[in-house]
């Protein structure tokens, strides 16, 4: 059973989306969407710097557009991708990929939403200087009073031993002086707020309203959850969950364990993959596990998506 998911913020790298458009029709895709949300992707996808693409309003339309662009040269059609994938997912703003690839929201409208997401955090991320910190190592009975104790949220349980912290940023240099006991790490990370927590709200209230212009229709194939890790079958319910996941954490490591009880054998990190196909090798062993980092990883990818998708049983 193969399971597609898709990176969240943080994944980006200056330049990553150049060997991409090499291939037939991307830059024009590309090109289409940048001129739809007034944000010229191929620019930042090229030639931008790191700081440049760390901003939030910038970094989620780059990143599901990466997303989109790399799985859309897998899978030929929606019907194509329904027979073949057995679940698919998202990481954070990767669930917006998830939802498109899914037939949920049409590619557009996906974009235009992640659009009006990153604008909406990035402005609720300006009220307070706000930020992230990624926890290696510890027990999690010992990781989430420390956390609380510091007026901090685990804003991404990703499963594998890793979890991320968020607050304001006195909040994390406290953490990064006070780490838990048995944490072996506290890296804070370079993204420009405290995203799924409450700092988000403003944000939630934007999305309530950009929501209800969207197509939608429910999932061709199953959509597993950010907020619970459960399967969603309804379209309607999916973009509630994208709306209000903006302020609450994502817990990838229930995403996972619905993986396994799906019974996964192969997972696909579309680009910019690697973040993804690190937690699953350690949460999922005996899973194979791909990472579509260039095109030069396409061949390789059909071939893992030839014997493991449901058409090869």
């Amino acid at each position: 059973m193969l399971v597609l998911v898709a990176p969240g913020q943080g994944a980006q790298t200056p330049g990553f989306l150049t060997p991409w458009l090499d291939l037939p029709g991307v830059e024009d895709r590309l090109r289409e969407w940048s001129a739809a949300i007034d944000l010229d992707l191929v620019h930042y996808g090229t030639k931008a710097d790191a700081d440049e693409i760390r901003d939030t309003a910038v970094a989620q339309p780059l990143l599901v557009a990466a997303s989109l662009v790399s799985a859309r040269q897998l899978f030929a059609t929606p019907e194509d991708f329904a027979a073949r994938v057995g679940a698919a997912a998202g990481h954070s703003v990767g669930e917006l990929a998830a939802a498109a690839l899914t037939g949920t929201l049409p590619d557009l409208a996906a974009m235009t939403l992640v659009r009006r997401r990153g604008l909406a955090m990035a402005e609720a991320a300006a009220v307070t200087e706000t930020g992230m910190a990624a926890l290696l190592g510890g027990d999690e009975a010992e990781v989430l009073p420390h956390l609380e104790k510091l007026g901090l949220t685990a804003a991404n349980v990703n499963g594998a031993g890793q979890l991320v912290a968020a607050g304001t940023a006195e909040q994390i240099a406290a953490l990064v002086e006070d780490k838990p006991a048995g944490t072996r790490r506290v890296v804070p990370l370079k993204v420009a707020g405290a995203f799924h927590t409450q700092h988000m709200a403003p944000a939630v209230t934007a999305l309530e309203s950009a929501v209800a212009e969207l197509p939608v229709t429910d999932p061709h194939t199953r959509y597993v959850s950010n907020k619970d890790g459960q399967v969603v079958t309804s379209g309607q319910e999916l973009v509630r969950r994208l709306v209000g996941q903006v302020a609450n954490p994502v817990r990838w490591d229930l995403c996972m364990e619905t993986f396994k009880e799906l019974g996964v054998t192969a997972l696909i990190e579309v680009s910019p993959g690697g973040t993804l196909v690190g937690l699953a090798r350690r949460a999922l062993p005996g899973v194979q596990t791909l990472a579509l980092k260039t095109p030069d990883d396409l061949d390789a990818a059909r071939t893992l998506i030839a014997e493991h998708s449901a058409m090869a049983e």
